[in-house]
């Protein structure tokens, strides 16, 4: 407890509450772009399939929105920092976002929906290193991991209900593809202006970031060597992790799971993915990088559950991959943000997940070639990958700890 703490904790109290409110309207906003755009990703698989395209295809074009959705955020972080206009930029890629999915109800042809894909990759892009810059401001009243674990299960809970809306739709409507994406245009209306409250209530999120906190940076000209370091990790954990619509496209293709049931699994992965980030969140404020050695190793199972395995297997592997997605998404940010000065947290998340995106890419060209030729080569790719991203991380968490013990 810091000094003004002890003076005056009513201060303390309303600093923790407005940060709390914060992070609960971020977490608003992702809860419906997620609702939005996850519901959209759990079909595009299928969707590409009915179009006419292909295993290599769809895997191309879930990796190149990938690459452009992370590869921007190397420029719109540091952009952000450089100009100081979070909450612009912010709004900015929510608007591309939002407009682009429901528009994929008209597509009449695969390349014309894989463009419409890839837009909406690029407006995450855009609007996530700043988004996620603000949010760290809130981080030193909750502590990091519990602000971006509340921020994450929002965000994966919109992912949940996005997928049941459009199974449902399917269900009740066999194959109306177009319909499911159309109604996706309510969550999205709902989430602009959820984000115009929130642009209206906290227009300088610094704020809430005590002074005294703000001045204590690991890094106040650059980025740390553990910084390169974890980033290392992430990538060889990222080049593993298969993207859903390829595992979906998979699961039609071998008859395991139908058309119709897929966004149900979707939606099963982002729910645990959501409730570990609550979980890990708040472990990971209380036992630091050393958490994500366990949670790595646990992730590497998904592969030959899900490739190799038949009904209940793809079931338990399509839950060790929604919590991957949830540690990727809440624990990894988190981290970035105790590794960095404040002021250059938007160039750090846009640099860490714009390479994080580029071995993502290359992971999932790779993954989509393998599928035509072996499944068992793809469980190898895959399982090697997350495993050798111990190694790295190892290093982090020894010289984590060790800067610790030191200081």
């Amino acid at each position: 407890m810091g000094p003004d703490e002890r003076v005056c904790p009513q201060a303390a109290s309303l600093r923790r509450r407005r940060a709390l409110r914060f992070v609960l309207l971020v977490g608003g906003m992702s809860f419906f772009a997620d609702f939005t755009y996850e519901g959209s990703r759990s079909i595009i698989g299928p969707y590409l399939g009915l179009l006419g395209a292909g295993a290599t295809t769809i895997s191309v074009v879930s990796g190149a929105g990938e690459l452009l959705g992370y590869g921007l955020r190397l420029f719109s972080g540091p952009g952000a920092d450089r100009t100081g206009r979070y909450w612009p930029i912010t709004i900015g890629g929510y608007l591309l976002q939002m407009t682009v999915v429901p528009l994929l109800a008209l597509a009449g042809s695969w390349p014309v929906a894989a463009l419409l894909i890839i837009l909406e990759r690029a407006g995450k892009a855009i609007r996530n290193p700043p988004r996620d810059a603000m949010l760290s401001h809130a981080s030193g009243e909750l502590g990091g991991g519990s602000a971006f674990g509340v921020h994450e299960a929002l965000d994966q809970f919109g992912a949940t209900f996005g997928p049941l809306l459009v199974a449902a739709v399917l269900l009740l409507h066999r194959h109306e593809y177009k319909l499911a994406f159309a109604l996706l245009a309510i969550p999205a209306v709902i989430e602009l202006t959820v984000l115009g409250v929130a642009r209206v209530s906290y227009p300088r999120p610094a704020e809430l970031e005590a002074t005294g906190r703000r001045s204590t940076a690991n890094a106040p000209d650059g980025f740390p060597r553990r910084y390169w370091i974890y980033l290392s990790a992430a990538a060889l954990v990222g080049a593993g992790f298969a993207d859903f619509p390829l595992i979906a496209y998979h699961f039609e293709r071998a008859g395991i799971v139908s058309s119709d049931t897929v966004p149900i699994f979707y939606a099963v992965a982002m729910a645990v993915g959501g409730l570990g980030s609550l979980l890990f969140g708040r472990l990971f404020d209380r036992y630091g990088m050393k958490l994500l050695l366990p949670l790595t190793l646990g992730a590497a199972g998904y592969a030959p559950l899900v490739f190799l395995g038949g009904v209940q297997a793809c079931l338990v592997g399509i839950v060790l991959w929604g919590a991957g997605a949830g540690v990727q998404e809440s624990i990894i940010p988190a981290a970035v943000g105790r590794m960095v000065n404040p002021d250059h947290r938007a160039s750090a998340f846009g640099v860490f997940t714009g390479i994080y995106g580029v071995a993502w890419f290359l992971g999932s060209v790779a993954i989509g070639l393998l599928v035509g030729v072996s499944l068992n080569l793809v469980v190898i790719f895959s399982v090697a990958s997350e495993l050798l991203a111990l190694v790295p991380l190892g290093f982090t968490t020894w010289r984590t700890v060790g800067s610790s013990a030191s200081g």
